[in-house]
């Protein structure tokens, strides 16, 4: 039983892992004993992030642009040129967009979709020989996509190519969970606010407004997100596969 939420030993890939919610899951990964590639489009953010996060384990840097299926294959072989074997793969790596409904084009729509939801397509896709190796029917190999609840309520912001694309990711991952049974799981976490890049503005417009309309009455911390992580990457969640799980304070189901 002690063993039940333990991921010692294990590798994984943290897409957008340099900031944000992918630093928050990167970071729990390390600190809980895995080994953790972090991959994110500037080079010297990603590296000064990895020697950040190898002060409490072993993280590893590779710089992608993953909007792009050329970028995800290439990061696969890196890993693979590396590894013999992934077990975790969390797709986190991802761009938010806000515009007026008559200002929302298509270049907008584009750059949403194709990190948000290609990538996360292709990345599996090319890293799948790796979890393949990894996973078995007792103890699967994981991915874990990060959608949002934009992707399961109505924002109130006008997000449309952003909450489109979360929903799409949340889709995703109940088609590849029946594809990849048994020996890979494949589940999304929905985050609600937390403290990040890209939330920022949006916390210091109306921060209050949004604390007070979720059930427990607070943001999420970095523990809550590493938490979430660290349960659907462990021995505890082989037995789940195909979910979407709102890590939001309420605020999706209950507001």
């Amino acid at each position: 039983m002690s063993d039940l939420f333990s991921i010692r030993g294990k590798t994984a890939l943290v897409t957008g892992g340099s900031r944000g919610i992918g630093k928050m899951i990167a970071a729990g990964y390390v600190e809980a004993g895995a080994k953790v590639y972090i991959s994110s489009r500037k080079a010297e953010v990603c590296d000064a992030v990895a020697a950040e996060l190898s002060e409490h384990g072993a993280c590893i840097a590779i710089p992608a642009d993953l909007s792009s299926e050329d970028e995800c294959r290439r990061l696969a072989a890196e890993i693979a040129g590396q590894e013999a074997r992934l077990d975790i793969l969390v797709n986190n790596a991802g761009a938010a967009w806000g515009a007026p409904l008559a200002e929302h084009d298509d270049a907008s729509f584009e750059r949403v979709l194709s990190l948000n939801v290609k990538a996360v397509f292709h990345l599996t896709k090319y890293l799948m020989p790796l979890l393949l190796e990894a996973g078995t029917a007792d103890d699967p190999a994981r991915v874990i996509n990060i959608g949002s609840i934009d992707g399961i309520h109505v924002p109130t912001l006008e997000t449309y190519s952003y909450s489109a694309s979360k929903a799409a990711v949340h889709q995703l991952t109940r088609h590849l969970a029946k594809r990849l049974a048994p020996t890979v799981t494949v589940n999304a976490i929905a985050p609600g606010p937390f403290e990040s890049r890209m939330m920022a503005p949006i916390l210091r417009a109306m921060g209050d407004e949004i604390v007070a309309s979720a059930p427990l009455r607070r943001i999420g911390r970095p523990d809550d997100m590493a938490g979430a992580a660290i349960f659907l990457a462990s021995r505890a969640a082989a037995y789940v596969t195909g979910i979407v799980l709102p890590v939001d304070g309420g605020i999706a189901t209950l507001s």
